[in-house]
């Protein structure tokens, strides 16, 4: 009797010992997804962009942020300055003049596809890459990265003027 009085302690003990390793096994799953939900979900918010992705845009060459034609510049140079990210008349005047170097002032010429993205903040880089300025996100860096674009952009126009 002494045996089955100790193998059912033991066994009671055992249980109780392992509950709260099970619950804790369970607990560390529901952390892990919950995270795993938020960054997805931080993810989405910015665009697709990952914190990471928009600190190696702002940390990037000038390559990373500009514009791979002139046409999409001039474009870009629109949504800027609609968006109040760059000195409107600056940009304004410094667009126009690209605009008239580069052949596109009649109705026609401005169907461009280049030119028609970068209105839309599509940002089509040197890298290759087109970066959605207007789904990037409104964070703080988000905005850091649109400034420096629209900057950089602007310059771009600048020295294509000269």
């Amino acid at each position: 009797m002494k045996i089955t009085t100790r193998l059912l302690c033991v066994a009671v003990f055992g249980s109780v010992m392992l509950t709260p390793a099970a619950h804790a096994a369970s607990w560390q799953d529901q952390l892990s997804s919950a995270a795993g939900q938020l960054s997805q979900n931080n993810t989405a918010q910015q665009g697709g962009l990952s914190l990471s992705s928009l600190t190696g845009l702002l940390n990037g060459g000038n390559q990373a942020l500009s514009a791979d034609t002139m046409n999409n510049a001039a474009g870009v140079m629109s949504w800027c300055a609609k968006n109040k990210l760059s000195s409107l008349t600056s940009t304004e005047n410094i667009k126009s003049q690209v605009m008239d170097k580069l052949g596109l002032s009649t109705k026609e010429q401005t169907q461009d596809t280049n030119y028609l993205q970068g209105l839309q903040g599509l940002l089509n880089t040197k890298n290759g890459e087109q970066l959605n300025l207007s789904n990037i996100g409104s964070t703080p860096l988000a905005e850091k990265v649109k400034s420096k674009a629209c900057d950089i952009v602007l310059k771009q126009g600048v020295n294509f003027l000269s």
